[in-house]
């Protein structure tokens, strides 16, 4: 049989110190930040290679938009600086184009036609008053919600990253642009800024800060409360160094999977830190019991002596140790091993997700699990049986607290075990409902608190220019030069002016809309030729004559595809896929002959998260329960016994639904990761607990007398671990960012949730199943030899 303490002891203490060493540092020179919305898209997914495709030929739709106030709005002194402010983003190495009042086109009459020249630059200002200037703006067709507020209070830009890498160069235009705010001293005037990239950026600092704060505070409660239930020094630093090396593993395996670090994958270090906690919890109780149940031997301790007579004790001692180690790892090795598969088992069923966040933090984590597992089962020991000196067993003291309340539970599950069930199945009959409530949707802004800067800002843009959800509308032709022709762009007016009549539309900008201002700027500025022209051909001429820039980015120069853009001021996956279904379900029915659509952008990336929230959420429980199942069925060798194990860990999960429906928590990319995460720790303690009972029945004892001394062995250590893993959910409970804290708290729920089903319910279930038909799944290999002790 393998034996750990058979590794040499130094060799043990140098794979720990690699370990808790080496994956870090090289995940942390490898790990890049990506948080965007292309990041939460399958890159094979057709959205995602419609996006790539289109990219290529128009530009991005992420935009940084800052907006601005003031009495001095139209003044020189004002839009001088704003000026610079756009030259500056202009030479920025990651900025494709700033759209200002000086960069956009204005299309107006003149002498020999039409004219397209800057909307407001230095030139053109000079010419005119302040007063003058606010009325150019607001007359122009395509500044008013772009540039401009209706009531002209608020002068807005965008600015336009290339296709952007990572969160950190997101963060470096936002940085840069304020940087350029403050060099020419208008930073003042700054009342909004919003948009993908400010959006992106502001999520990167509140997913940075909780990391910062939970990681060292989630490590910092599991060995406080290591050191309050065993203080032993070996104890705390073997912890420390386990944590290091599960973060690290972890954290390496999302590098190795071409994964970046997000918000969703940012749980993964508090996470590997509660998880080390709980499994080192039973190893560390195992070496406390061993020592109470054996008494300290002479010698473990430190002996004081000279000549042969030391070295005699010296070597008492060293066996002494080994043997408490060898018979604590004996007694968890088998259950921690079960554990360990089972809860790598319940976090793999996130990769079930076609979210890749989702999918990597499931495989990474499951991975770090199984790391965890090797360290505490096959080389923690060795290190314990040379170095470890002192007691464990302290009555009264420490872990030892814990024995009354476990007692108590289990009596009462065991004395009372039907009305236990009965109330049971009703508290859970009576809330099943709620589970119909939960809505399933994803608000990126909704991640902030009201009154944080990014929920205001986007407020105050949407309500004075227009929403910053963009969404695009492609039409492509088979043929060269269609949409030169009179009837396709008819098809592009008449859907341009269903879509702006709906209420959650914004803005929306065409090709047709430029060519109805050339027909306008033709006819000297008559408003009753704000209109397309009658003749193909006029259009033609139109559009060989134009020497601006903004129609290229509505229409390639093949003039085969061209887009509509729209703001939107809605956020929520499930209203933009509401409104893609709505222009689709249109389109349809339009007779658009060859013509084809297809919806893009980030509307459409963002809008297709809930099919695959939904889908993931329901493919990775079946996968976790089957699974789980399969390995209960493995380790137990019985189906009834595989199937009463499936309760407490189940009901949990079903407890979450409830409460989520209960307070209109919504099912979102945070609260999705919950019910692996939750089923997969919940397992740990069953098995731990179900394991001794069934090591006792086999030994001849009765259901009672083994249910009592299991608790008595093992209840302490669930207790334990389940405290201490909800303390470190719970101070993510804290967080300000709204993912963080829905996913620490539910966590929590569903941990103690977890516990009183194995404390309470597993019991009464055990005592409810003890007849002639669950007997059969415990008979005793051989009679029992003595009385009913151990």
């Amino acid at each position: 049989m393998l034996n750990p303490l058979r590794l040499p002891p130094v060799a043990a203490l140098l794979i720990l110190v690699v370990m808790a060493i080496a994956p870090l540092v090289a995940a942390a020179l490898s790990l890049t930040i990506n948080n965007s919305a292309e990041a939460y898209v399958p890159p094979q997914s057709p959205a995602a290679v419609f996006e790539r495709e289109l990219r290529e030929r128009f530009p991005g739709d992420e935009v940084l938009v800052a907006a601005f106030a003031g009495e001095q709005l139209y003044g020189d002194a004002f839009l001088e600086r704003l000026e610079q402010v756009v030259a500056v983003m202009q030479q920025h190495p990651l900025v494709e184009r700033v759209l200002a009042p000086e960069t956009l086109d204005h299309i107006s009459g003149s002498v020999d036609g039409f004219q397209v020249e800057p909307l407001l630059d230095s030139a053109i200002r000079t010419r005119l008053t302040p007063a003058e200037r606010r009325a150019r703006l607001q007359a122009d067709r395509f500044a008013p919600g772009l540039l401009v507020s209706d009531d002209g209070e608020l002068i807005a830009l965008a600015v336009r990253p290339h296709e952007l890498e990572n969160s950190l160069q997101r963060l470096e235009v936002e940085g840069a642009f304020l940087d350029a705010l403050g060099q020419v001293g208008i930073n003042d005037a700054l009342v909004a800024l919003s948009g993908q990239t400010p959006l992106d950026a502001a999520q990167l600092r509140a997913t940075l800060r909780d990391s910062l704060i939970f990681v060292p505070a989630t490590l910092l409660i599991g060995l406080a409360l290591i050191a309050w239930l065993f203080r032993r020094w070996l104890a705390l630093i073997a912890a420390l160094a386990v944590m290091h090396a599960a973060v690290g593993t972890a954290l390496l395996t999302l590098v190795l999977l071409g994964q970046p670090f997000t918000l969703v994958t940012a749980i993964l270090p508090p996470l590997m830190v509660s998880l080390s906690v709980a499994l080192l919890l039973h190893l560390y109780n195992a070496l406390a019991l061993v020592e109470r149940g054996s008494g300290r031997h002479a010698g473990v301790g430190a002996v004081e002596g000279a000549g042969a007579e030391a070295a005699v004790a010296d070597v008492a001692a060293t066996v002494a140790r080994s043997r408490r180690v060898e018979r604590a790892w004996e007694a968890i090795h088998r259950p921690a091993l079960f554990t360990a598969l089972t809860t790598a088992a319940g976090l793999i069923s996130l990769s079930m997700s076609e979210i890749p966040p989702v999918h990597a933090l499931g495989q990474a984590a499951a991975v770090g699990v199984l790391m965890l597992y090797l360290l505490v089962a096959w080389v923690l020991p060795a290190i314990f049986a040379r170095w470890d000196r002192g007691g464990w067993a302290r009555p009264g003291r420490g872990i030892n607290v814990l024995d009354a309340p476990v007692a108590w539970l289990r009596r009462l599950g065991m004395r009372r075990p039907l009305w236990v069930l009965l109330v049971t199945v009703g508290l859970l009959a009576a809330g099943a409902p709620r589970i119909a409530d939960v809505e399933v949707e994803s608000d990126l802004f909704r991640f902030f608190k009201a009154d944080h800067p990014i929920t205001q800002s986007n407020q105050l843009l949407t309500e004075k220019l227009s929403g910053v959800t963009a969404l695009e509308v492609v039409f492509e032709a088979p043929s060269r030069g269609a949409f030169k022709e009179l009837e396709q762009l008819r098809q592009i007016q008449g859907f341009r002016e269903w879509v702006a009549g709906r209420d959650e539309v914004d803005r929306v900008t065409t090709m047709v809309d430029v060519i109805e201002e050339m027909h306008w700027g033709f006819h000297a500025e008559d408003p009753t030729n704000r209109r397309l022209p009658e003749r193909g051909d006029l259009i033609a001429q139109y559009l060989f004559i134009y020497d601006g820039n903004d129609l290229w980015e509505l229409v390639d120069r093949d003039f085969q595809t061209t887009r509509v853009l729209l703001n939107l001021n809605i956020n929520g996956a499930r209203q933009i896929n509401a409104t893609i279904a709505a222009i689709e379900d249109y389109l349809q029915q339009q007779p658009l002959g060859e013509l084809d659509f297809q919806t893009a952008g980030f509307g459409r990336l963002f809008g297709d998260q809930e099919q695959l929230l939904i889908e993931g959420q329901i493919r990775g429980l079946l996968l976790a329960a089957g699974l789980i199942f399969v390995l209960m069925l493995v380790i137990w060798r019985s189906l009834s016994a595989a199937l009463l194990c499936m309760v407490p860990n189940l009901s949990p999960i079903l407890v979450i639904f409830i409460v989520m429906g209960l307070f209109g928590i919504w099912l979102d990319l945070a609260t999705a990761m919950i019910a692996g995460v939750a089923v997969g720790i919940a397992v740990d303690d069953t098995i731990h607990v179900y394991y001794g009972y069934r090591r006792r029945r086999r030994a001849g004892r009765s259901p009672v007398w083994a249910l009592a001394r299991t608790f008595q062995h093992a209840g302490r250590a669930v207790v334990a671990t389940t405290l201490i893993l909800s303390a470190q959910f719970l101070i993510l409970g804290t967080s300000q960012f709204l993912p963080t804290m829905e996913f620490g708290l539910l966590t929590a729920l569903g941990l103690v949730t977890a516990l009183l089903f194995d404390l309470l319910v597993l019991p009464a279930l055990v005592m409810v199943t003890a007849g002639a038909w669950f007997r059969r799944s415990t008979a005793p290999a051989s009679s029992p030899t003595g009385g009913q002790t151990e």
